[in-house]
């Protein structure tokens, strides 16, 4: 993969730095930074204070000014018009960019911020479906799942891919089941949507079934929110459905660690929004051979029989799959084994990298 003497040059644009704080965009990000070594890569750094650098590449690092690495309204601003600087120095454009509310405006004023060069767009997820109306393709988009793309080419978006995500497997290694009370955990965001309430509901359901675990919620904050607040009604929450065993925890810093104490992973949104289409916990969770009951969605249908579903938003059905997980060593032997093929099958590196490099080379050529 070069163009004429030298390696391709291709500019990572994302709404934060990629050695900022985690998010689905930067996370994604990374893994194509490290998965391409072959390709001369300029990527948005933090300045000052960085948490730890990503995987060494042989590209070049962009400043962003951020006190914590997080996507604040400052942080986008400096990384469009740095990024429409470096584009003009680049051969190609990768975009990880969620569609949310400042996305349409972005998408027509593509041509001017980011001139005539071929465009990849992976595309997180869609924080409202109506905003694709008012959307515009930035080039080849890439969905992380079948569902996605179907969603995209009726939104008239054109050249669309499937690429699902990557786990690394040698960051995640399949863990045995842990001793001990069952630790039951939900990861995610404080949104409407996002699934907690329906958590904690389940979990009510499973003690009242009479099952006996741990509940740990791990919830990460986005800019703009009052995490300490949210995270206090949650304990509100749980306490009034008669959980007494909880905890909420803000950012985990070590995910291997809280994963390894996990028995069960629960993410049962009633609808995916503001996360990523095939969030990254999920597949965290599966390649550390760790059963994960989810929302029965159309973008989880590609876990097959990996996981089991109960319908979205629906706490009591939830809550009943978990006790009977629970109550069933022989089927959380199962699950955990079909969880880990399933991510060593789908979402292995060798086949994110065959794909996205394939994916450049066509745009190059």
């Amino acid at each position: 993969m070069t163009v004429g003497p030298r390696p391709p040059r291709v500019l990572l644009l994302t709404s934060s730095p990629l050695d900022g704080a985690d998010g689905s965009d930067v996370q994604l990000a990374r893994e194509v930074l490290g998965a391409l070594p072959q390709v001369d890569f300029l990527w948005f750094s933090q300045r000052p204070g960085r948490r730890g650098l990503p995987v060494a590449s042989a590209g070049r690092a962009i400043p962003l000014w951020s006190r914590d690495g997080a996507p604040h309204a400052s942080v986008r601003v400096q990384a469009a018009l740095a990024g429409a600087f470096a584009a003009r120095h680049a051969d190609l454009v990768h975009a990880f960019l969620t569609i949310g509310r400042t996305y349409p405006a972005f998408s027509w004023l593509r041509p001017v911020l980011l001139g005539a060069r071929p465009v990849v767009h992976t595309v997180p997820g869609v924080m409202d479906a109506r905003l694709l109306a008012r959307s515009r393709p930035l080039g080849t988009t890439v969905a992380l799942s079948e569902s996605m793309a179907r969603r995209l080419h009726a939104a008239n978006f054109g050249d669309v891919r499937v690429i699902p995500p990557m786990i690394p497997l040698e960051v995640w290694p399949c863990l045995p089941r842990p001793p001990g009370l069952p630790l039951v955990l939900f990861s995610g965001h404080h949104d409407p949507q996002g699934g907690a309430v329906t958590a904690i509901e389940a979990a009510a359901e499973a003690v009242r079934a009479g099952a006996e675990f741990r509940l740990v919620l791990a919830m990460r904050g986005r800019p703009g929110q009052h995490t300490r607040t949210l995270e206090e009604e949650l304990r509100e929450r749980a306490g009034a459905a008669g959980l007494r065993d909880v905890e909420v925890h803000g950012y985990v810093d070590d995910m291997n660690a809280l994963l390894a104490s996990a028995h069960v992973l629960l993410f049962p949104p009633p609808a995916i929004g503001g996360t990523a289409d095939i969030p990254l916990t999920v597949l965290q969770a599966l390649a550390t051979g760790r059963p994960v009951i989810l929302s029965d969605l159309p973008q989880f249908a590609d876990f097959g029989d990996a996981v089991l579903r109960a319908p979205a938003g629906d706490g009591r059905r939830t809550g009943q799959q978990l006790a009977w997980l629970l109550d069933q060593p022989r089927v959380w032997d199962m699950l955990a084994e079909r969880g880990r093929a399933a991510v060593e099958e789908r979402f292995g590196p060798e086949r994110f990298a065959a794909r996205y490099g394939a994916l450049y080379r066509e745009l190059l050529a």
